[in-house]
């Protein structure tokens, strides 16, 4: 089963960056839940701040924020802590 040490944090190219703005946006407030991958998401974080955490609870996890793209793997189970209210270009592949 994936975890935490398997999902991509890493800066877009500008390629990558525009490719993005054709995809939709999710918007989070400040909130904490816990979220299954059923498929690979790619996302491209436009403003806010997000610690994803092992589920169950574990010790490793990651921060990301503005102008990170992120790559969660199939089948990652985690809790996400959303720090500071996100918005963010997405797309399951």
């Amino acid at each position: 089963m994936p975890a935490i040490k398997d999902v991509i944090v890493k800066k877009p190219t500008d390629q990558e960056v525009e490719t993005c703005k054709n995809w939709p946006i999710w918007q989070g407030q400040v909130s904490t839940f816990d979220w299954g991958y059923t498929q690979i998401e790619t996302c491209l974080i436009i403003e806010g701040k997000v610690t994803v955490t092992d589920r169950p609870a574990g010790d490793d996890s990651i921060t990301f924020g503005p102008g990170d793209m992120v790559v969660f793997p199939e089948g990652l189970e985690c809790i996400w802590n959303i720090q500071e209210p996100v918005r963010k270009y997405y797309q399951f592949s």
